[in-house]
């Protein structure tokens, strides 16, 4: 199981790269582990500015469609559009390639409830 330690993690299973007010957001490895197969992904909150524990999107996968929640609040700024014809990018390249929206932070946004590595490492075992 991949989880590198540079990035933040959610117990949804997100992932959060911050680079100063702008942060990639996707799903991590376990997470596209469990879904199986990723064949769709749905954004349509680009322009949208949404609070953390909103729901961006949805990753539709050969057996079920999951909601993908914001870690922060911010504007989403940018999709993947790369995942538009090659969705499975989530499956084989879950931190690299296969990143799913970039967001414009919010001042003040709360970033407590960020995981380190270790400490998602520990929820899934």
């Amino acid at each position: 199981m991949n989880t590198p330690s540079e990035l933040k993690y959610t117990k949804d299973h997100e992932w959060i790269k911050i680079e100063g007010n702008v942060a990639t957001i996707g799903i991590t490895d376990f997470a596209q582990g469990e879904l199986g197969d990723i064949v769709y992904v749905d954004v349509d909150t680009v322009d949208d500015d949404l609070n953390g524990g909103d729901v961006f999107g949805s990753v539709e996968a050969v057996k079920t469609v999951s909601d993908l929640f914001l870690p922060i609040a911010g504007k989403v700024i940018g999709f993947n559009s790369e995942l538009e014809d090659q969705p499975e990018l989530l499956n084989t390249d879950p931190y690299g390639d296969g990143w799913i929206i970039k967001l414009e932070i919010a001042d003040g946004a709360d970033l407590s409830e960020l995981l380190s590595a270790e400490d998602y490492k520990a929820i899934i075992g």
